[in-house]
């Protein structure tokens, strides 16, 4: 699940970083997301012998549970450590990217609905780092939804790159193996 906002008002913003990945994962393997019922954007490719589905809810980012919760009920995921959350994270330097099991939700608005909807925490997330507004919290809502500089954008767009090797890592090696790569 790559959280962002759909649209061309949001397309490249921060907080879109999470739909990025997921785009740059579907084009890895010669698929294009493609509308679904279940309010999002959606892809399924093979990598090695194991399928992978891919998607970018199209509700904004503080409805993403909506989406969620019906692609996890399409795609039968009853273990909801196989359920990969992709998101921007502002507590994370700029060019950062982590992999988390379960836990907090740092005031993530998107992170929050999935919660809500699932009722539950314990899905994985890849945090890619957006860093924090210049000026403090209160500019938190324009700084995610800005389209960084030109220079941030070439550090973001290696993170999603980074971000979407950390996702097939989990997919190949499990959750564990990924967080040893990319959290060190």
């Amino acid at each position: 699940m790559g959280l962002g906002n759909p649209g061309t008002d949001y397309a490249r913003s921060r907080h879109n970083a999470g739909a990025d990945t997921v785009a740059l994962l579907a084009a890895r393997h010669g698929e294009r997301l493609r509308r679904s019922k279940e309010h999002a954007l959606v892809a399924e490719v093979r990598v090695g012998d194991k399928r992978m589905a891919l998607a970018f809810p199209q509700t904004y980012m503080n409805d993403s549970g909506l989406a969620v919760a019906a692609l996890v009920r399409r795609f039968g995921i009853g273990d909801l450590e196989a359920l990969v959350v992709i998101h921007d994270e502002l507590d994370l330097p700029l060019g950062t990217v982590r992999v988390k099991a379960g836990g907090g939700l740092a005031g993530h608005n998107g992170l929050r609905s999935i919660k809500a909807h699932l009722h539950s925490d314990a899905f994985t997330r890849v945090r890619i780092g957006i860093g924090k507004p210049p000026g403090g919290k209160e500019r938190g809502v324009e700084h995610v939804l800005r389209v960084p500089s030109k220079r941030e954008r070439t550090e973001l767009d290696v993170s999603i790159e980074v971000a979407a090797d950390a996702v097939e890592c989990i997919l190949a090696e499990g959750v564990a193996a990924a967080q040893n790569r990319f959290n060190g």
